[in-house]
């Protein structure tokens, strides 16, 4: 077993370098890794051994969680292009986007302090929609346009929403109870 460590996520599976992936093809490409290279098949053999195989096995299902969420994805592929988009330095964003996320931060605030679930579920539909425009937008600049710097900004879009859609999660758990 000689494991090429510095081979990219995406060679490490046999996918190409882009944001838009087959998933069937990366869960396959997932599992008959693991099953060659599982520390399992390791336990008769040597130290040296078994640590490569852990090692191996460590790096198949970094490659494999990166890949299988598209925010990651999406930051490892322009970190590979020289970006690293959610630095703590990078802080700009659209003065419309921020307009949005402050309407919606206020919004979660108000169904929060009314328990009111039908405002609650209609601003998570309205942002999973958006979300969904996003990720189309990111898959377009990634890998058709090949304009890495909008790609990072709508990056950080996501990540924002992301965060705010886990407070949406949040303000469910306390209707809830």
């Amino acid at each position: 077993m000689q494991p090429d460590f510095k081979a990219t996520h995406f060679a490490l599976l046999g996918l190409p370098e882009q944001f838009a992936i087959d998933m069937v093809a990366l869960e396959r490409a997932w599992h008959q890794l693991q099953a060659s290279v599982h520390p399992d098949r390791f336990a008769h053999l040597g130290d040296a051994e078994k640590r490569a195989s852990m090692q191996w096995s460590s790096r198949v299902n970094e490659a494999w969680q990166t890949l299988r969420k598209p925010l990651d994805r999406a930051a490892y592929l322009l970190s590979l292009r020289g970006i690293d988009a959610l630095a703590p330095s990078q802080t700009s964003m659209a003065p419309m986007f921020l307009m949005q996320q402050m309407e919606w931060r206020e919004a979660l605030d108000n169904a929060r302090g009314q328990r009111n679930s039908h405002e609650l579920q209609r601003l998570e539909q309205e942002i999973r929609q958006s979300s969904a425009t996003w990720l189309a937008q990111l898959e377009r600049q990634l890998d058709q346009d090949h304009d890495d710097a909008a790609a990072a900004t709508t990056l950080r879009q996501l990540k924002f929403v992301e965060k705010l859609r886990a407070e949406i999660d949040n303000a469910w758990i306390e209707l809830e109870s």
